[in-house]
């Protein structure tokens, strides 16, 4: 191994035209270890450790993973690996990242420049951030087109998030994505701060709507709008939609259902709060923090808003809501129906598009899986397939069948033709003869006007 004063005098005598040989019987030592340390290879002052690397063998799962996504998050690739058994930390995962190069440069990233942003300090218990997030390409399975939802609301003081998927944004589904959050956040703050939804305030002017009005008296908070263009003001929910984006919406796979996605951002959430903090200088977790926050206690049930959606049934006379399917009478295969519910009703109807109720069940829970269908529905379409059901053998396609007597006569009629008789093919009008005939009986005159 070489000093740093032999390192410094090989590089200098290097680039005063030195060959490595020179260089080497000068120094007393050996060829190859002198271009190992001309070319970089070896640090000087630094022995090569005699262990084994533990990551090296997540080596080519990391390149390929970053290959398929450069940008993808050294933290959520470690939550990968860590499931197929590494055991080291995030500062060792990415000083290996480094060491062995394994990211991909991305140029475009490079040139982006960041903002100065100022901290701003918020009282435990005050306020609750809310924040819809648009997530692109939800798996087909799910019948929600180009993109699912998923609302965030995360404690301003401790940084605590949870996360709800929905269909829609619209009211109904906001109103119970936030009870959810709420009730796994444990309470309720003092303030709710949100962007300019509609849902929640007219964005022209940022005053609260009527109908979220009552929703805040319900759960007894006050409704804050952000000023425009203020994204940073609620920056602790937009970090958290960041890790739920790129954590865990980046890696779901397509045979994932809702309710295992769910589950997924459940789990992130709760891990996340394992994060350090440091706070009157001590340590502490995000957990920690929000435990100590004095929350509000929620409502027993839910404020009553009312959801209409469309569902199409299926052949089986079935219609599919809330991760659970339900029975409508049979003749409706491919309508559109409007599932209506009111929230914390144990009841659900099912609504034709002219109004008249076709179905009234007992509401399952959300994810169960379940099949529930009226006895008076399975009677009816059983007696429906059955009476459709033939005990004939099926036709044969290869059999000759020319076309009937009176196909035959519809297709003269097409033609214009007599569907019978000798004159089928020939047509005599003898009107036109006795037109021309009858202006033959005068001879012609020519009189002279004066």
């Amino acid at each position: 191994m070489l000093s740093l004063e032999e390192d410094v005098e090989a590089a200098a005598l290097r680039a005063q035209g030195w060959s490595v040989s020179a260089i080497a019987r000068h120094l007393g030592r050996d060829r190859k270890t002198i271009r190992r340390y001309l070319s970089g290879q070896v640090v000087p002052g630094r022995r090569k450790s005699s262990a084994a690397d533990p990551f090296e063998p997540f080596v080519e799962y990391c390149r390929a993973r970053l290959a398929d996504d450069p940008h993808l998050w050294a933290s959520t690739l470690l939550d990968e690996i860590s499931e197929l058994g590494y055991q080291g930390g995030y500062s060792t995962f990415t000083r290996a990242l480094r060491r062995y190069r394994l990211r991909p440069h991305c140029e475009p990233c490079q040139a982006t420049k960041g903002r100065d942003v100022a901290i701003i300090t918020h009282p435990a218990g005050e306020e609750t951030q809310w924040d819809w997030v648009e997530l692109p390409d939800p798996p087909a399975s799910w019948g929600l087109g180009g993109h699912a939802h998923l609302l965030v609301g995360a404690l301003s003081h401790s940084g605590r998030w949870r996360a709800v998927l929905a269909e829609s944004e619209d009211f109904p589904h906001l109103v119970d994505a936030i009870d959810a959050v709420v009730r796994k956040l444990g309470g309720i703050t003092q303030v709710w701060r949100f962007d300019r939804m509609a849902t929640v305030c007219f964005p022209s002017s940022g005053r609260i709507t009527p109908a979220f009005a009552q929703v805040a008296k319900h759960y007894g908070v006050r409704s804050v709008t952000c000023p425009p263009r203020r994204g940073n003001r609620k920056g602790v929910v937009e970090k958290a939609n960041h890790s739920a984006a790129q954590r865990w919406w980046r890696t779901l796979g397509d045979d994932s259902t809702v309710g295992e996605a769910q589950a997924g951002v459940d789990r992130l959430a709760t891990r996340l709060d394992g994060r350090r903090r440091v706070r009157d200088g001590e340590r502490t977790t995000v957990g920690e923090l929000a435990a100590a926050e004095r929350l509000h206690p929620v409502p027993l049930v839910a404020f009553p808003a009312e959801f209409d959606v469309i569902r199409v049934v299926t052949a089986q006379a079935l219609i599919s809501f809330r991760g659970n399917h339900y029975s409508v009478p049979p003749g409706l295969s491919g309508a559109q129906v409007h599932v209506r519910h009111r929230l914390g009703a144990e009841d659900l109807r099912i609504v034709t598009e002219r109004g008249a109720t076709v179905a009234v069940h007992h509401r399952a829970p959300d994810g169960a899986g379940r099949v529930i269908r009226d006895d008076g529905h399975v009677v009816a379409l059983e007696h429906a397939v059955l009476g459709a059901f033939s005990t004939q053998r099926p036709c044969s396609h290869k059999t000759r069948r020319p076309p009937s007597a009176a196909a035959l006569a519809e297709a003269a009629k097409l033609r214009g033709l007599p569907a019978t008789g000798p004159a089928a093919h020939v047509v005599i009008d003898l009107s036109a003869y006795a037109a021309t005939a009858a202006g033959l009986d005068k001879a012609p005159t020519y009189e002279e006007k004066e």
